[in-house]
Order: structure tokens, then sequence, then C-alpha cells
């Protein structure tokens, strides 16, 4: 399940990795049922899948197309727009291969660092390198996060605490996922820039 999500969080998908990691990392302190290196290991290879999709796509459709699903409505729904590709190709052409790496660090750049990479025509094997140490170094910082919530809060006393909140935590996680569905229905409906 964590390879699956997070070939969805690495690939053009908008889905954060900070839902999967902590919570996985926070059962591995807390129990036997998860041990950690599998944790940030499975989490890297899904992101490794992930961006390979993302690499593979645009090597295979080129750039007028991911520029042309960039300014789509489709594009829009998916969190991608002309500027944020913009965005990822200037700081890959800035950095060379190592923004690979860099890229998987930065929220805004981490699952579309990819395309300019695929642009380009990136060694894959260095592609391959590079995004594998990226995201294991995000991974581990995320799987520590979870880590050490685990070892301040048992896991009793975080179903105890959660339930005693629930009430809120329900108002307040309906108000995230309104908020963003209410993003991407914009993003995908707004009047579009001619370029």
């Amino acid at each position: 399940m964590v390879v699956g999500l997070m070939v969805v969080e690495s690939s053009f998908i908008p889905f954060p990795s900070e839902v999967i990691v902590p919570p996985a990392a926070y059962l591995a302190a807390t129990s036997h049922e998860v041990n950690i290196v599998a944790v940030v290991l499975l989490a890297t290879l899904g992101a490794l899948i992930g961006a390979l999709i993302n690499y593979g796509l645009s090597l295979w459709i080129g750039r007028p197309i991911v520029y042309r699903f960039a300014d789509s409505r489709l594009g829009h729904a998916c969190l991608i727009n002309r500027e944020k590709v913009e965005h990822a190709e200037h700081y890959f052409d800035n950095h060379g291969a190592v923004s690979t790496f860099v890229g998987r660090l930065i929220p805004a750049v981490r699952q579309l660092i990819s395309i300019p990479a695929g642009l380009s025509r990136m060694n894959i094997f260095r592609f391959m390198l590079y995004t594998s140490l990226g995201a294991g170094v995000w991974n581990i910082i995320l799987a520590a996060l979870g880590w050490w919530l685990g070892q301040i809060v048992p896991r009793d006393a975080l179903f105890e605490k959660v339930e005693q909140y629930n009430v809120y935590l329900t108002w307040v996680g309906i108000g995230i996922g309104l908020t963003c569905v209410a993003i991407i229905v914009w993003n995908a409906f707004k009047p579009q820039k001619n370029s």
C-alpha cells in the first residue's frame, strides 16, 4: 500500500507523501506490525516508480504536448499549469542533473522535476540514482517525524486523544477536503490566459 500511494504522490496526481510515511513510521515505532526500514525503502521505491512515469511520459510525448496538458483544464485539475512546468524546467536548466536530487526535497517541485529530466533526455540511470537519493532523504525525514511521535505518544494514548478531539478533527478534515475540492475545481474551470 505504501508503494502504491507513493507512486501516486510522485506522479502528476497531487497526493502528499506527508499523509503516507509518518503514519507508517508511527506504526513502526509503536508496534511490531511494520518495519521502519521497510517503510523508507518502500516509500522510496514508490516515489521512484511515480517519477519514472512522469519521466517516461515527458520523454515520450515531448515538450509541446506537456505544455498543452499544463494549459488544459485537466492539467489544472491535477494542479499543473504552465508556470509550474516552466519553473521546474528553469530549475532543472540552472542546476542540471543534481536538480533531480534537490528537487525531491522541494514541495512545489517534487512531483514535477521528472518532467524536465525526461524532456532533456537525462540519462535514465543517473535520473534513477538522483531521484532515489532525494526521495530517500525526504522519506527518512518524514519517517523520523513519525517515529519521534511514536516515541512520545503511546499508541493507546493516541487513539484516546483522537477520540477526545474527534468532532474537531472531523470538521477540520471536512474543511480541508472541501478546500482541496474547491481548489481543484477552480483550477479546472477558471478562465485561461491566452499566451
